[in-house]
């Protein structure tokens, strides 16, 4: 819609005020009745462009919420400070902390009778207060969006600091919470109303005329995907497929296990705006150095440790928005908790697969799904003939054997396994078997003596 358009509708829409006269007005509403965190923004964010290539008149958001991470309301708060739309809240009964900076960057703000808005200082997630940086700049938050919709900057700063003075609604040293009938008077409401049929009268609408926002399936798919207990599932999915896939030779069932886990982990939080590309090229790099600690470089040193560190913090930073590290918008104690769920995460898989790793391997689902380890020549199965005289032969591991890799006898290479587990490479072997086109070998220290 072009301005000269607009325009004229806001011309017409005036006069048939005067006249009490209602007008037709495209109107598309979204509800938010939870916690304000990436799901929300995610829901305001896809109802507002569907509401642009409508071309709706007016934009509405039925909210009733008790606050929630500060950095996404104040996306919500943007959307609506910027859009070309009118912009209507409906405080449904709430509109605690963040739910108040939203409902602060509407045109105009409706509130059923008997609602509250305000208490809008910063806290953690136990609800104690956090220190005077996060109070200034919600402050300032506050009073910017108040002044950018001609309200009275005081109210709004009144939300967060109590030492604002403010005799007509609260006492000195408290926290400012309006009643429905106190925020009218105070001029931060326009009217309070008993229903959404109400709402419509007094603006003026038509119920005919809304359209309801429609959370989709895959909307519900990525909500349950980001919830942390499903997080944190997805995260022994990744550790738990990356464990068995070092314990087997080949690429296999686990190796795929584990990276459907990371795609259901980093795929919805991307799309939220939580994971952003350096962190998950962290989290891969930490895979990466982990492997070559693995396969290549021998003992474990510092590329493991680095290694862990990087994909500990990959899976962390991906669950917290953030700007590079700078975490000053992010709801106080989200970034310990994800760090919690992923070091939780890590440790119980580790404990299970000490637990029951060596069951899994042997179990028949398991065996289902892999090549079985073992395929005897009693059960029609032949090695390659070139290799039946190597038998008891001696050589020298070429690679790191954790447990395949490389040795060699008299000056030919070898695919080979340590039965032991790992061998170093330099290291004397001697040749106990061969199945499977493998050899199958020990340390020549460990041969027993004839």
């Amino acid at each position: 819609m072009d301005k000269f358009t607009k325009s004229i509708r806001a011309l017409l829409i005036g006069f048939c005020a005067l006249l009490n006269i209602a007008v037709a007005q495209q109107v598309y509403k979204v509800d938010i009745k939870e916690d304000i965190g990436p799901n929300a923004w995610r829901t305001v964010n896809l109802a507002h462009q569907k509401a642009v290539t409508e071309r709706a008149d007016i934009f509405l958001i039925e909210l009733n919420t008790f606050g929630g991470a500060v950095n996404f309301a104040d996306s919500i708060r943007s959307r609506l400070l910027s859009s070309t739309m009118k912009t209507i809240v409906y405080v449904n009964n709430n509109a605690a902390s963040a739910g108040a900076l939203i409902s602060l960057a509407a045109d105009d703000i409706y509130m059923h009778k008997g609602g509250s808005l305000g208490a809008a200082s910063v806290v953690n997630q136990q609800g104690e207060i956090m220190p005077e940086k996060y109070q200034s700049y919600m402050r300032g938050l506050m009073r910017a969006t108040a002044e950018a919709k001609n309200r009275d900057p005081r109210i709004a700063e009144a939300f967060v600091d109590p030492e604002v003075s403010l005799p007509d609604f609260k006492p000195d040293g408290k926290l400012l919470t309006l009643t429905s009938s106190e925020a009218v008077k105070a001029g931060i409401v326009k009217a309070e109303v008993n229903n959404l049929d109400e709402l419509y009268q007094q603006a003026q609408l038509s119920r005919s005329d809304v359209k309801q926002h429609q959370v989709t399936a895959i909307d519900k798919i990525i909500a349950l995907l980001i919830n942390p207990i499903v997080s944190g599932l997805l995260i022994m999915g990744i550790i738990g497929g990356i464990y068995f896939e070092l314990q087997t030779p080949g690429i296999g069932f686990a190796l795929v296990v584990a990276l459907t886990c990371a795609a259901l982990f980093f795929a919805p939080l991307y799309l939220q705006g939580l994971a952003d590309n350096w962190e998950i090229a962290v989290f891969v790099i930490g895979v990466i150095l982990i492997a070559l600690e693995v396969f290549v470089i021998p003992g474990f040193g510092v590329a493991g440790i680095l290694g862990i560190i990087m994909v500990l913090c990959g899976l962390a930073f991906s669950m917290v928005d953030n700007d590079f590290l700078d975490f000053k918008l992010t709801q106080p104690g989200l970034l310990v908790n994800s760090f919690i769920i992923v070091t939780g995460a890590m440790v119980l898989t580790v404990i299970l697969m000490v637990i029951f790793g060596r069951n899994i391997l042997r179990s028949r689902a398991f065996k289902r799904l892999v090549l079985e380890d073992e395929q005897t020549a009693e059960s029609g199965y032949i090695s390659s003939q070139h290799k039946v005289n190597l038998l008891n032969q001696n050589g020298v591991a070429r690679t790191v054997l954790r447990p395949s890799g490389k040795i060699e006898i008299d000056g030919v290479w070898y695919d080979a396994v340590a039965l032991d587990g790992f061998i170093d490479a330099g290291e004397e072997v001697y040749v106990e078997k061969h199945e499977n086109y493998n050899l199958f070998v020990r340390k020549l220290s460990d041969k027993p003596k004839v």
